[in-house]
């Protein structure tokens, strides 16, 4: 599969991932425990994992699986740092509002290029440093609303501590995709033998999550365990499989592809979910939306393009065979 392929499939996914939480809920709430549905995802993403390993265990040549401890214990970092991430974010909405929350996190635009650089020691062009720029500031433009509004006033006017959060949020969020290509690419290991260990910690790490926020409130609802399939609906196994899925081709661009095309195509995703909203929600689209995505278009030609196709350089004329004249030693000894 190609890395263009799995990337449209990461956008069409994470684009109607949404979509499929909304209309998960009834009458605007949720009928069952939201915190359990990463929970399911990281065991779907595992079975799935464990069946594609299971079949080339059986196919020759042997796969290459390395069980090694010093490798082994690496991969539940990443889950620790999204755990960290995402009880970071609950803390960050506890001082900015929405609206301020998601400009805040195109913040992790620009600093997956830095830890790419710094982190990957991938070296970026001029013109791809600048479309990096651009993806942020179309992505931004694209959830600022009309001017006259008063959310407009609420940007700049929020404690420090809640930027603070949010800068540490788009860290936590970059770091974690940068170790995750990190363990991906360190070796030749099969890609569904590290799924295997990645979302092992992952199940581990979010069962953890479920049983300390029933222990932080007492037990009201009974274990989680018991209420783990309360209120579930065809929907919200879709919103599961949607989760799973995506998580699924993550981990395939962080091995075959980098974290730069999975933060353009999770970018690319205002982009489907607006002409999704039109058809399912009779959305409006905004001016400043219209242009957020015409400069992430622009963004996206600037960094994969052929640099000869962005600057206009004349291509390469070649010599024609048939219209080399040869000179014989006659001639050069004349000369």
């Amino acid at each position: 599969m190609k890395w263009y392929i799995a990337a449209f499939l990461l956008t069409v996914l994470t684009s109607s991932e949404g979509i499929l939480t909304t209309l998960s809920q009834s009458n605007g709430k949720y009928k069952y425990d939201y915190a359990t549905v990463p929970f399911l995802a990281e065991v779907f993403k595992l079975i799935i994992s464990s069946v594609f390993l299971w079949r080339e265990c059986k196919k020759l040549p042997p796969l290459k699986m390395t069980t090694d401890w010093k490798t082994v214990r690496l991969f539940p970092i990443p889950s620790v740092i999204y755990l960290i991430h995402n009880n970071v974010q609950f803390a960050t909405l506890m001082y900015l509002d929405t609206s301020t929350y998601q400009i805040m996190g195109n913040l992790k635009i620009v600093t997956t290029g830095i830890l790419f650089r710094l982190f990957l020691k991938k070296k970026l062009s001029n013109l791809q440093w600048m479309a990096i720029i651009l993806l942020a500031v179309g992505t931004t433009m694209s959830q600022v609303k009309g001017c006259g509004e008063a959310s407009c006033d609420s940007l700049f006017s929020a404690p420090i501590q809640g930027y603070m959060l949010g800068i540490l949020s788009a860290c936590l969020s970059a770091l974690a995709g940068m170790y995750t290509e990190f363990l991906m690419k360190q070796n030749n290991d099969s890609l569904y033998w590290q799924n295997v260990q990645l979302y092992t910690f992952g199940a581990i790490l979010n069962m953890a999550q479920l049983v300390v926020d029933d222990f932080r409130a007492g037990y009201e609802k009974g274990p989680w365990w018991q209420r783990l399939f309360n209120g579930y609906s065809i929907t919200t196994w879709m919103v599961v499989l949607n989760l799973g899925s995506t998580g699924l081709l993550v981990s395939w661009l962080m091995k075959y592809a980098d974290n730069i095309v999975k933060v353009y195509s999770t970018s690319m995703v205002m982009l489907l979910t607006m002409v999704l909203s039109v058809f399912l929600f009779s959305f409006k689209p905004t001016l400043q939306l219209f242009l957020g995505i015409i400069i992430c278009m622009m963004s996206l030609h600037m960094y994969f393009a052929p640099p000869s196709m962005l600057v206009g350089l004349p291509p390469t004329v070649r010599s024609d065979p048939d219209s080399l004249v040869i000179v014989s030693d006659d001639h050069k000894a004349e000369s």
